[in-house]
């Protein structure tokens, strides 16, 4: 069986992608979740991830001692692999559109995630109203997602970005969990993609774990006191 290696719930935004697109998929895997203490070199998380990774990071996926790391890649892999599940669109320019969005969102929007980053158990609205006064950047990184989503959702019918649930809206996933946390404003068409994907059973499945996680992780919260 697939074993999929993730960090914390909560936090992880890059862990969620894959574990997302494989619980929507219907893909059987077994989560191994490597809880996060620091990201030092000397760091638990960082020995037992790298026993996996020889890049000390999580995601990995291991299929039988073959090991896959970067999101990306395993996004790839999996669609090769489970082909029957149809994770990239089928048309030939439909999937170098959704290639194409979600290499944005792996090497881009580098403003928003600074600012905002994942916290799904946190109320952080207050914060979210002075990151966006007060960071131009931020504003600039919404408004080129909402112009992204909005032509994707136009042209292919909704209710996905296109049209059925593919990786692209696995990659999205973490950002739509960042806008709801600290409660960045977005038209009412955006707003209600965000409550679709928040309602598909594998991402609700992480929201729901993440939610009863209660693992407060001190270096992870910016704008949180210690509860």
């Amino acid at each position: 069986m697939l074993k999929l290696y993730i960090g914390n719930k909560n936090y992880s935004s890059w862990s969620m992608r894959p574990w997302v697109l494989l619980k929507q998929a219907g893909i059987p895997f077994e989560e191994v979740k490597v809880r996060f203490d620091s990201f030092d070199a000397s760091s638990r998380f960082k020995a037992e991830i790298s026993r996996i990774n020889p890049a000390g990071k999580a995601p990995v996926l291991d299929d039988d001692g073959f090991v896959v790391w970067d999101t990306l890649a395993i996004a790839e892999y999996l669609a090769e692999r489970f082909p029957d599940r149809q994770l990239w669109p089928q048309g030939v320019q439909e999937r170098a559109r959704a290639r194409s969005v979600c290499a944005e969102m792996h090497s881009g929007f580098a403003a928003l995630r600074s600012a905002c980053p994942m916290n799904i158990e946190a109320d952080l609205a207050q914060a979210g109203q002075l990151i966006w006064r007060d960071k131009p950047a931020v504003r600039t990184d919404v408004a080129r997602l909402v112009s992204m989503w909005r032509e994707l959702l136009t042209e292919h019918k909704g209710p996905m970005l296109f049209g059925n649930f593919s990786i692209a809206d696995a990659f999205f996933a973490p950002v739509c969990m960042r806008l709801k946390s600290y409660a960045l404003p977005v038209h009412a068409d955006i707003s209600a993609y965000i409550q679709r994907l928040c309602a598909l059973p594998g991402v609700k499945a992480w929201i729901d774990d993440a939610l009863a996680e209660k693992d407060f992780l001190e270096f992870e919260e910016i704008y949180r006191l210690k509860p």
